[in-house]
């Protein structure tokens, strides 16, 4: 037997690409987007009661990673990338369906437009439901996890003078915490845990309609070098 869904809405996000993305929601909280909603539920009606709340989960699809054949293993990224372990053990992008699940803030709520923030999820990405976050029900106060028990450990971010001038000019010229999203993001150390970087490679990423180059001076930091126009 089969079924079918279709979206309710798509996110529009400041994550352009999928690097540096933050491997979990809550991560970074300056990373926002707007979920727009498709008919019939672009109404107010289908909206009604959520500025109650403070936050929701939404299932969706990565719809970048869809796959026609199921993976019974995977290799998380939180155990560097090269440990298997059974897909339903992880939460990685790889799954059967496709489907992902993200608790996000809730900031404003709008007819047919939902403003959210925290969220780890790709530009364009299809939501395929939205339930309200119910702290009683969804806090299990004795639960473990023995894979991640906790966050995973930051890195310094440090700024060329330059660099930290330009991300202030776009941050005001977008209305957004430019700042705050490439530090919270950075700070995660994006990078393939099992790459070993020198001083003089450079990464990038799109946040927004900017570019950012960055490069580990030293083991443990991140330098920001430049922060431009996309393109």
């Amino acid at each position: 037997m089969s079924y079918q869904v279709s979206p309710v809405g798509f996110v529009r996000s400041c994550f352009k690409e999928k690097f540096a993305i933050p491997r979990q929601p809550q991560l970074a909280p300056a990373a926002r987007g707007v979920l727009e909603l498709v008919a019939p539920f672009d109404q107010g009606e289908a909206v009604q009661g959520l500025e109650q709340v403070s936050h929701v989960w939404l299932l969706f699809l990565f719809h970048q990673a869809l796959e026609d054949k199921p993976r019974l293993k995977v290799r998380p990224p939180r155990l560097g990338g090269n440990t298997s372990m059974g897909v339903f053990a992880t939460r990685a992008t790889h799954r059967p369906n496709g489907i992902g699940q993200s608790v996000v803030k809730l900031d404003k709520v709008e007819p047919g437009r939902l403003w959210i923030s925290g969220i780890d999820l790709l530009d364009g990405t299809p939501v395929l439901d939205i339930k309200p976050y119910v702290p009683y029900a969804d806090i299990v106060d004795a639960a473990t996890n023995a894979i991640a028990s906790d966050a995973p450990p930051l890195i310094g971010v440090q700024w060329l003078k330059a660099a930290l001038q330009q991300a202030q000019g776009h941050a005001q010229r977008l209305g957004e915490p430019l700042v705050e999203l490439i530090e919270q993001c950075l700070a995660q150390d994006p990078r393939p845990a099992y790459q070993v970087p020198t001083s003089e490679r450079e990464y990038g990423v799109r946040f927004w309609d900017v570019d950012v180059r960055w490069h580990y001076p030293e083991p443990g930091m991140i330098c920001v070098l430049e922060v431009v126009p996309a393109g």
